[in-house]
């Protein structure tokens, strides 16, 4: 049986949104500009709260982003030696500050119950993937210091919301990084949407001229996937029973 052209279409967007996967490393390769002018671009057609906007983005390339991911990894790599120092280190970051968030702290706490389970099982999977085990600390540290040189992407995006939006700036920017994301792939680009980066705030207004109005949401690595093995992870994603509420 022969599909209609709607039917068609329909099938090759669902093919399409199934195929988008976390990009986890990337080659050095620089995005020209007009390409990544097109996907923001595309990003910019996503819905939004009165066409208000509510979202900004600063964009790290060459230098600017090498400073970055320096500044980032030696932060890191304090807080990491530091905590494996026991009460000592744990004394040493009170007292120096130096790699304590200095923004959305909650993303340092642990998930709430509801959320843990669905982390920790991604964490088992990938780790697993990449042969990192389960009581090897200096592995794992080492590869969530990845996450501060953007995986090796040669641009880091840094999204910014107005903060008199509060959750509804969110919401915006989230529709937003979704039409950015699928564009990029469309493109033959990987991302990796990244929660870790957005606790260093300062970092990156020391970079950029952000307005106080703002404050930073998260980060986005953009660039062209390696074939390292970190891009062989497939991770679980739950059926819509799974989405659902039940009813009463």
């Amino acid at each position: 049986m022969t599909m209609s052209p709607n039917e068609s279409q329909s099938a090759w967007v669902s093919a399409f949104l199934a195929s988008r996967r976390t990009t986890r490393s990337f080659l050095p390769t620089p995005i020209p500009q007009e390409l990544l002018d097109q996907v923001l671009t595309d990003a910019l057609t996503a819905p939004s709260w009165s066409n208000t906007r509510p979202f900004k983005i600063a964009v790290a390339s060459g230098d600017k982003r090498d400073r970055l991911s320096a500044e980032f990894g030696a932060r890191w790599s304090t807080v990491a030696t530091n905590l494996k120092r026991g009460k000592i280190g744990k004394l040493k970051l009170f007292l120096t500050r130096y790699g304590s968030p200095t923004s959305n702290r909650l993303i340092s706490k642990p998930y709430h119950a509801d959320l843990k389970p669905a982390s920790m099982r991604l964490g088992a999977e990938l780790f697993g993937t990449l042969g990192i085990a389960r009581d090897d600390r200096d592995a794992r540290d080492a590869w969530w210091g990845t996450n501060y040189d953007f995986y090796g992407a040669p641009t880091e995006l840094f999204v910014f919301i107005h903060t008199s939006l509060d959750i509804f700036a969110a919401s915006d920017a989230g529709l937003m990084m979704e039409n950015l994301i699928l564009s990029a792939h469309a493109h033959g680009l990987g991302t990796c949407a990244q929660g870790a980066v957005a606790i260093w705030e300062d970092a990156v207004r020391a970079e950029f001229e952000i307005s106080d109005e703002y404050q930073i949401l998260c980060g986005i690595a953009i660039g062209y996937p390696s074939d390292a093995k970190d891009n062989s992870f497939r991770a679980h994603r739950i059926p819509v029973e799974e989405l659902l509420f039940k009813e009463k």
